[in-house]
């Protein structure tokens, strides 16, 4: 009877200390993986931005962001995980894909960071000016969208759908009127230049 109340103890602590451990474990391991949204007003943007919200899937390594401006609105979501991010643009009616250039793009961990440091929440720029990265749209339509990945093959479907590559050192002031610029958060600049996204 000794040994059988023993062991009765023993699974009952085992199974208090796995209880306690899961807990804790959902405790530090929910922020790591939850999505969390940033508001930003940009009212006082000079290129008129109008309202951006960023949403970060940890978990998805995918980081979405919504920049409300009517008819120049566009949504941009950058998957981290195949190295693809993709905007559509509402006015063009048109879908741009481009490799992300990580050097210049922020991580999710630094949108997580910016958030943290409430750089982000309706105070506008505060540190130095945004990095810029310039693409050369291709005329041409994309047939296959799932090469770059569920997430922007979902985004994109049914909307004309084309392929940008980055050009290094090319001014903006030559290619103003063939560009369509994406202003992110104060952050990066992207702009994207081509007949297919003619002001």
């Amino acid at each position: 009877m000794l040994a059988y109340s023993s062991v009765h103890c023993f699974r009952e602590d085992k199974m208090k200390f796995t209880i306690v451990f899961a807990g804790l474990l959902g405790v530090f391991l929910a922020p790591a993986l939850a999505s969390y949204n940033i508001n930003v007003n940009n009212d006082n943007n000079n290129a008129g931005s109008g309202q951006q919200s960023v949403s970060v899937n940890n978990e998805h390594n995918v980081a979405n962001v919504d920049n409300n401006n009517g008819w120049d609105s566009w949504n941009s979501i950058w998957d981290y995980g195949n190295g693809f991010a993709a905007t559509r643009l509402f006015r063009k009616k048109a879908c741009i894909v481009h490799k992300m250039n990580k050097e210049v793009m922020p991580s999710i961990q630094s949108l997580d960071a910016l958030v943290k440091e409430k750089k982000l929440q309706g105070k506008g720029p505060e540190g130095p000016p945004p990095k810029g990265l310039m693409y050369s749209v291709n005329p041409n339509k994309v047939d296959d969208l799932s090469k770059f990945g569920e997430n922007i093959a979902n985004m994109c479907r049914g909307i004309p759908t084309y392929m940008a590559e980055e050009m290094q050192g090319a001014s903006l002031l030559f290619y103003s009127e063939r560009c369509f610029t994406t202003s992110i958060l104060w952050v990066v600049d992207i702009s994207f230049c081509g007949d297919t996204v003619e002001n």
